[in-house]
C-alpha cells in the first residue's frame, strides 16, 4: 500500500466523523428552535382546525395544550436521542451524571473538574441565545405601542 493511500484512507473517517458530527449538532439545532417556535405554532393550528365558529371552547383549548404536550415532549426525547448519537460518534464517556442537588454533601469537598459542553450542548444554548435576542429585537423595536 502506498503511502498516499494510507492517508487518504485515514483521512475519510475523520472527514465522515467530522460531517456527521456538524449534521447532528444541526439537527439539535433546529429542534431546539423548533421547541419555541415550531411546537406552538403547531398547537395552535391544530387548535383552529379543531374550533367550530369564533368562540373560544375549552375543548379548543385543552387540544391546543394537549398537542403542545405532546409536540415538546417527541421534540425533547429526539433531542436526547441526537445527543446519545453525537456521544457515540465522538466517543465520549456515556456515564451517569448526578444532579448537584441529589449529590451528599461529602462530596463539595472532592475538587471536581469542569467538562467543557458537547456540540449539541452549544447548538441548544446558541439556539436558546438567538431566539431570546431575536424576540427582544422584535418587542423593542418591530411589535408597535399596545396603548395606541
Amino acid at each position: 500500500m502506498s503511502p498516499m493511500a494510507a492517508t487518504q484512507s485515514d483521512r475519510s473517517p475523520r472527514l465522515s466523523t467530522a460531517a456527521l458530527r456538524i449534521i447532528l449538532a444541526a439537527l439539535t439545532a433546529v429542534l431546539a428552535i423548533n421547541l419555541y417556535t415550531g411546537a406552538p405554532l403547531f398547537a395552535i393550528w391544530v387548535g383552529s382546525r379543531v374550533q367550530n365558529g369564533t368562540q373560544l371552547t375549552m375543548s379548543t383549548v385543552m387540544v391546543v395544550v394537549g398537542v403542545l404536550v405532546a409536540t415538546v415532549a417527541l421534540l425533547v426525547f429526539l433531542l436526547t436521542r441526537v445527543e446519545a448519537a453525537y456521544r457515540v460518534v465522538t466517543n465520549q464517556p456515556t456515564k451517569r451524571r448526578t444532579a448537584p442537588w441529589l449529590r451528599s454533601m461529602r462530596a463539595e469537598r472532592e475538587q471536581h473538574e469542569r467538562r467543557p459542553l458537547t456540540g449539541p450542548e452549544k447548538a441548544l444554548v446558541g439556539a436558546v441565545v438567538l431566539g431570546w435576542c431575536s424576540f427582544q429585537i422584535w418587542f423593542f423595536f418591530f411589535s408597535g405601542s399596545p396603548i395606541g
